[in-house]
């Protein structure tokens, strides 16, 4: 006999729930026309019930996976004792994830957010404060960022986004923020000077296509940013917390920065974002200098809790490193075949350059062979499946993107 939830999907089809999404849903976003209803693992399902492999991830959210059984029973569990308090009062949840992070990551202090923008956000006031009010250095105002970058939609994590794309209509954005080409670390050095408070650079830029900052450039942004006084902040939005074979991507060039930003996988599809940053530069927040009514609630943060439960139990930084290896030489291959530019990536944040503007068309041939990716510019596609991901459905995967290449292209795989 069909369960209620079953037979709801059936009465709702995917064309009745897009009809409404866009009578009413602002349009912001260019959706893909299909309405998922259902998750588990690797896998989603739309309101028809066709499964698809999920390597979009909800953007690299799923890190542990749709619905992982650990996550579902703490988000029930803290939904019937707790949700909201506000951060007028303390709460256990939030106290072990403050603690539990602090201790992954070497650095002290957390600021909780709900998203990736707004722990971006954070790290830049934190980083000019901290050069007013701790250093008395009132004319440190500037921040370095890199050409290509994405840091998030608000108008200061907007600013540091180093595509002008972004910015169109936005004006003016927010004064004091400087761009210099990625992985040049001549021009690093060139651009951070005594007006300088931080330098915020993603180890892996990905909205910029799928691009991995060399250690090299890591170490020396970390070696000039300490040389002049200036803060170094790293985007770990997407690239946090295993995505890449490192519990944080940093930590291939063997350095720590002074602020961090995490959110993304952190909550596992529950909305949490996190600031974390070194007991000195945590000296640049006060009581009322910065605030979040919804950060860090109890619900979120129990949420994020049973993701690095699960992260260190299953052994998945590992695992994504591993998977990751197999599938970008799986990905080459299917560039070498089909005559495309360059597969390219760590751990499980892949991206393939096709050489030609044609990715939105194979992400679409992709969906219809049964997997879901995105592309992050007309000639990048990229690969975030969740970290739990085997390798039958690694060879499903590259199987399916096999047949939409040859699709598009016209060529054999």
């Amino acid at each position: 006999m069909e369960s209620v939830e079953t037979l709801k999907e059936a009465l709702t089809g995917s064309a009745e729930i897009i009809a409404r999404s866009e009578a009413h849903v602002m349009k912001t976003y260019r959706r893909y026309p299909v309405a998922l209803v259902r998750g588990a693992g690797c896998r989603v399902f739309d309101a028809e019930g066709r499964s698809y492999l999920d390597f979009v991830g909800g953007i690299a959210v799923a890190v542990v996976g749709h619905c992982h059984p650990r996550v579902v029973a703490a988000i029930q569990e803290q939904a019937a004792r707790l949700i909201h308090t506000s951060n007028l009062f303390y709460t256990e949840p939030q106290a072990a994830l403050a603690e539990r992070l602090a201790a992954l990551s070497g650095l002290e202090r957390v600021f909780f957010a709900n998203s990736g923008t707004e722990a971006v956000e954070a790290a830049l006031k934190l980083a000019r404060r901290y050069a007013a009010s701790v250093r008395r250095e009132e004319g440190r105002r500037k921040i370095v960022s890199a050409f290509n970058s994405f840091h998030g939609r608000t108008l200061g994590a907007l600013a540091a986004t180093g595509q002008e794309k972004y910015h169109r209509g936005f004006e003016p954005l927010p004064a004091g923020f400087e761009y210099v080409p990625y992985n040049d670390p001549a021009a690093l050095e060139a651009a951070v000077d005594e007006k300088t408070a931080a330098v915020i650079l993603e180890p892996v830029q990905g909205e910029g296509g799928v691009i991995p900052a060399t250690p090299e450039y890591l170490q020396a942004a970390r070696r000039v940013t300490q040389a002049r006084g200036a803060l170094l902040i790293l985007d770990e939005v997407q690239t946090g917390l295993g995505r890449t074979g490192w519990m944080f991507a940093h930590e291939r060039a063997g350095i720590r920065p002074d602020i961090l930003t995490l959110a993304k996988g952190l909550g596992g599809g529950m909305p949490i974002g996190a600031m974390l940053a070194t007991e000195e530069a945590a000296r640049g927040f006060e009581p009322g200098s910065h605030a979040s009514t919804f950060g860090g609630n109890p619900l979120a943060c129990r949420a994020a809790l049973a993701v690095l439960d699960v992260i260190a139990e299953e052994r998945l930084v590992e695992a994504a490193r591993a998977r990751g290896e197999r599938l970008l030489a799986m990905l080459r291959e299917l560039v070498r075949c089909h005559g495309l530019k360059e597969a390219r990536g760590v751990g499980l944040m892949l991206g393939i350059d096709l050489g030609r503007p044609v990715a939105p068309q194979v992400v679409a041939a992709a969906r219809e062979q049964g997997l879901l990716i995105n592309a992050t510019g007309p000639e990048t596609l990229r690969l975030l499946p969740p970290l739990v991901v085997g390798d039958e459905e690694v060879d499903a995967a590259v199987a399916a993107l096999d047949r939409a290449l040859a699709a598009v292209m016209g060529t054999k795989g």
